[in-house]
């Protein structure tokens, strides 16, 4: 009697432990809408930004304004024509000033709070405008960006005196470059 009732429990365990699994199903499912409203939004306000950009090209004609090809726009203020003079590559080494400003020419930093830098290019953190800005620039020449906010501090701003999604005007000027000797 004993043998029959492990026999019924073995026989038992091995039908149901040999059941395939089931799949759970999911509580809620993700549509993936967050995303795409925020790919929407984004879009919306870099458009308003270039806008605003637009306008303030439109209203200084005497200026040269450049399209930079990297989503921001520029003029120099000094222009160097020497052609023995290069832009920096990697790893060089550039010495150079720059303020900030709202695209209304409010000030936000100015040269003496920022103080020069030194900057290795494309070896340190600086934000993205800026970084590709200096590799259009020789020694001596200074130049006035027009960053949107993606090319500037972002959605998070500088955490000090820039705000969210804050476009922002750079007047930048080269003292030196020391080329990479590696």
């Amino acid at each position: 009697m004993k043998l029959n009732l492990y026999i019924f429990i073995f026989f038992g365990l091995l039908i149901t432990a040999c059941k395939s699994p089931e799949a759970r199903k999911p509580i809620t499912v993700s549509s993936g809408s967050f995303i795409d409203q925020s790919v929407a939004r984004n879009k919306a306000l870099n458009q308003k930004e270039i806008e605003k950009i637009e306008t303030i090209i439109a209203n200084q004609p005497d200026k040269e304004f450049k399209n930079s090809g990297n989503g921001f726009w520029y003029y120099y203020n000094t222009k160097v024509e020497n052609d023995s003079l290069q832009t920096p590559g990697f790893g060089d080494i550039i010495n150079f000033n720059y303020n900030v400003k709202t695209l209304d020419s409010n000030v936000i930093y100015t040269k003496e709070e920022i103080k020069t830098q030194n900057y290795a290019m494309d070896q340190e953190e600086i934000f993205t405008g800026l970084r590709e800005g200096l590799k259009l620039l020789k020694e001596g020449e200074t130049a006035t960006f027009l960053f949107p906010s993606q090319k500037a501090y972002g959605y998070y701003g500088d955490e000090h005196k820039i705000g969210i999604n804050t476009p922002i005007m750079c007047q930048v000027t080269v003292n030196k470059i020391t080329k990479n000797q590696d």
